[in-house]
């Protein structure tokens, strides 16, 4: 008798996380319609700056066929002003100078209500519809809601804080709470859905923190005690330098898209040449990242390695004779390491950041002289040049080939983490031949 599949684990943590959030929603959805909203001024405005927030929120399509080499961690929140309106909303305790009625369950409904509303948009273009941010929204503001609207409403914060800095200190220190657990719950949702190890994913999230997580809890702190002391006027007002720093972002992130665009164009210059098989480099890259990730590198040295993995075959473009298939792996040592310096000399020219071409010019030496990065990108690189593609047989002699040169050519634990890796499917748009 066959068993049945049991679950991957990254399939439970997801549900649950989704499970949980489902069961919060509804029971706050039934709630309100069971006993009416209470306040509905309150709950209409910062429903819809929740929805105003979700609209204005950057998105990516769903799926364009292409794997994503060279995308940026999902560490950082891509609606802040909706975020900083639901923190406000759970943290509300007066609104111009009058007591708020509503419980933890209405913040709850009204946030998700609101969130959905500003979804349906994103659904209707293609765009990604940020489930998982609107899941972990509703569980983060959930939390906030439950650790203060108790206290507050029992008179408990005003009677020991008062209505002074000690109490816009413990809206703070509920709000800083309140992102670490999203963090957490982030890493776990992107570790579930990846298989990569979980801290170097919690480092981007609490490093994500310090940038635009950081306006977030300010702006969420500073909408709660302007609403509490001049009204709901006060959020339209609070609101603008949130959408000036979500604007300022978009076009940062813009810029980088171009960037990491012109970067893959030029790796794809040795496939349009010749020099290397098709689609080699993508591969390369996007092994490059999971193997990096594996080995606990996040952040800087993550874009570094990606975008070395994408251009370490330039430098055969300075040949006059182009190496049969592309494959470097087989070339003597010097021959490697001629082209691995071509390739840095052609890096440089190209404007991309020097930490780049010190990676591409440095993969062909021994491992004890190289820095990550180029451990990774000549492991990864030998393992395509070698396999080929060929199946499993010429997979695992790849596999074999490069564990043979572990005292010498490529760092073990390199080697053992791409291991990792393959067994697991490899990379997004990478297809792997090892079984698992």
């Amino acid at each position: 008798m066959r068993r049945p599949a049991r679950p991957r684990p990254g399939a439970v943590t997801v549900g649950a996380v989704y499970g949980a959030a489902l069961l919060l929603s509804l029971a706050g959805l039934g709630a309100t319609l069971w006993y009416g909203i209470e306040q509905p001024g309150n709950a209409l405005a910062f429903g819809a700056l929740v929805a105003l927030g979700e609209l204005a929120r950057w998105g990516a399509p769903r799926d364009m066929g292409a794997p994503p080499v060279l995308e940026e961690p999902r560490g950082s929140e891509p609606a802040p002003l909706a975020a900083a309106g639901a923190l406000a909303y759970a943290l509300l305790g007066a609104s111009a100078g009058t007591a708020t009625t509503h419980g933890v369950l209405q913040i709850v409904a009204v946030v998700v209500a609101a969130g959905l509303a500003g979804i349906v948009p994103h659904l209707a273009r293609g765009l990604d519809p940020g489930l998982d941010q609107l899941a972990r929204r509703v569980l983060t503001v959930g939390f906030a809601a439950l650790c203060f609207q108790p206290l507050y409403n029992a008179g408990a914060v005003v009677a020991h804080l008062g209505e002074g800095p000690l109490y816009a200190l413990f809206l703070l220190l509920l709000l800083v709470l309140t992102a670490l657990c999203d963090a957490v719950l982030a890493a776990l949702v992107l570790r579930a859905r990846t298989g990569f190890p979980y801290g170097p994913l919690l480092r981007d999230e609490l490093r994500a923190l310090l940038g635009i997580g950081s306006a977030v809890c300010a702006t969420g702190a500073v909408m709660a005690l302007g609403v509490a002391a001049a009204g709901l006027w006060a959020l339209p007002v609070l609101a603008v330098p949130l959408l000036l720093t979500q604007v300022s972002f978009r076009r940062y992130a813009a810029v980088r898209t171009v960037n990491r665009q012109t970067i893959a164009s030029l790796a794809r210059a040795t496939e349009i040449a010749g020099c290397t098989p098709p689609g080699h480099a993508r591969r390369v890259a996007a092994l490059s990242a999971a193997v990096g990730r594996e080995l606990g590198l996040s952040g800087a040295e993550l874009t570094v390695l990606e975008h070395a993995a994408l251009m370490h075959d330039i430098g055969q473009l300075s040949l006059v004779d182009p190496v049969a298939g592309g494959a470097t792996a087989l070339l003597p040592a010097e021959e490697q390491r001629r082209i691995a310096l071509l390739g840095g000399e052609v890096v440089r020219r190209t404007g991309v950041p020097e930490a780049v071409a010190v990676v591409v010019e440095r993969q062909a030496d021994p491992y004890r002289e190289q820095p990550p990065a180029a451990r990774v990108v000549r492991a990864v690189n030998a393992y395509d040049d070698l396999a080929g593609g060929e199946g499993a047989g010429a997979a695992l002699a790849a596999l074999e080939r490069l564990r043979l040169g572990t005292a010498r050519d490529y760092h073990p634990d390199v080697v053992e983490c791409l291991a990792r890796v393959l067994a697991r499917g490899g990379a997004a748009g990478v297809t792997s031949a090892v079984p698992g």
